[in-house]
């Protein structure tokens, strides 16, 4: 499935849909000058076809005392399928990470780490990751100020 397959009407509904959720089909409809049964089924599709994967509310971190995040770049000391995939499958149980990526380069994977303060990292480190096991090497950086953070993207 590429963005290529989708007309300028499913492309304006991703863009809206992308910044406002909410907006329902009789919105989206007087947006687009379309039906509202045409956005229904629309969305429907795009939905069925993957192009949505869920809808969801995006909080405010801070209200709800998880101000600190850390990118936490992991090695591991082999690269076998098997210890890769033992990895993802413990790693995305703990609550406190919000994005796992396998990536090229020095390090295997980068978390995004959610934790309410530099003592809540602590004790998620210490309990949790690094107890799991092939780990050779942890490097964590943490977000000082956010200038920019989107869920969007363009279309």
């Amino acid at each position: 499935m590429s963005i290529n397959n989708l007309d300028p009407t499913d492309t304006a509904i991703l863009q809206l849909l992308q910044h406002n959720a909410e907006l329902s089909n009789k919105e989206i409809s007087y947006k687009l000058h379309k039906s509202i049964a045409t956005i229904h089924e629309r969305v429907k599709r795009l939905k069925e076809q993957g192009y949505i994967k869920r809808i969801v509310a995006i909080l405010d971190r801070k209200k709800i005392d998880r101000s600190l995040i850390a990118f936490s770049h992991v090695l591991l000391n082999d690269h076998t399928a098997a210890t890769l995939d033992a990895f993802e499958q413990e790693v995305v149980k703990f609550t406190e990470v919000m994005e796992c990526f396998q990536m090229t380069g020095t390090f295997d994977f980068i978390l995004r780490i959610a934790t309410s303060d530099m003592e809540a990292y602590r004790l998620f480190y210490r309990n949790k990751l690094a107890t799991l096991p092939n780990i050779t090497t942890v490097q964590s950086f943490f977000v000082l100020s956010e200038t920019k953070s989107e869920t969007a993207y363009p279309l």
